[in-house]
């Protein structure tokens, strides 16, 4: 299991001394990368972000594993926010199509409560990055371009409760054509192309004000994004971590 570097250590004892908490711990389980930030009261971070590689067969046991190293160069903290790749209900995962089969059914929240004797919520991924991205204003959606394809919409701010990326689009789903398996199959151009009938599609369906783009694939972005569309960085992933401590919907839904 990881130690504290020197520099995390400082970072632990300038929270200690001088952030407003409750301090939350903010992770991010991605299909390459386990991410970890620490953020104050109002969503500010108060630590450089820390990354980990996702194992290369990511069990529920294996991941878990990867976060107690992360929780290690970050000990100090109130509260624990976490975002998942698939399914989340009362804590609990039901899919994550970019992991492992061991994940449907896991108590993930309460597996973690155990082990870091603090308290924790766990949501979609997407969903969390989404409240990290919007301005809480109208009809806003995130897309996460990586190694599937999350996503979220919002309603003046509050969580509409969807699952986008296996929904029938063309002759397979979105999934299929925008996640990295889209990438891998069809190249970059075609990609591209995808992408950007997506961005049509979904404007077309959700009549959203505001799209976000977040997720690594972004960069391989090569077209004018349309009005009202912006890329993200992968940070609001982390950032929105506090958004779980004010929406009660998260906890209960995605």
């Amino acid at each position: 299991m990881a130690k504290p570097t020197p520099a995390s250590e400082a970072i632990s004892t300038a929270v200690s001394a001088k952030t407003l908490g409750p301090i939350t711990l903010a992770v991010d389980i991605g299909g390459s990368g386990l991410k970890a930030m620490l953020l104050d009261a109002v969503g500010k971070p108060v630590s450089e972000r820390q990354r980990i590689p996702t194992p290369a067969i990511p069990t529920a046991n294996a991941v878990l594993k990867g976060l107690d190293a992360l929780h290690q160069m970050l000990p100090k903290f109130d509260r624990v926010s976490v975002g998942f790749p698939g399914v989340v209900k009362r804590g609990i995962t039901w899919s994550a199509f970019n992991l492992h089969p061991s994940w449907r059914g896991f108590p993930l929240q309460n597996e973690l409560e155990k082990r870091w004797k603090k308290p924790v919520r766990v949501a979609n991924d997407a969903a969390i990055q989404g409240y990290g991205a919007i301005s809480g204003d109208g009809i806003e959606m995130i897309v996460t371009l990586g190694t599937g394809m999350g996503n979220s919409i919002y309603s003046s701010g509050r969580l509409v409760a969807m699952e986008l990326g296996h929904h029938p689009w063309k002759k397979y789903t979105y999934e299929d054509y925008i996640g990295r398996r889209g990438l891998d199959k069809y190249g970059k151009k075609r990609w591209n192309k995808y992408v950007l009938e997506m961005i049509e599609q979904t404007r077309n369906t959700f009549n959203w004000d505001r799209l976000y783009l977040g997720g690594g694939n972004t960069k391989k972005i090569d077209f004018k994004l349309p009005e009202g569309v912006t890329i993200v960085s992968n940070e609001t992933g982390l950032l929105g971590g506090v958004a779980l401590w004010r929406d009660e919907t998260l906890s209960q839904h995605k």
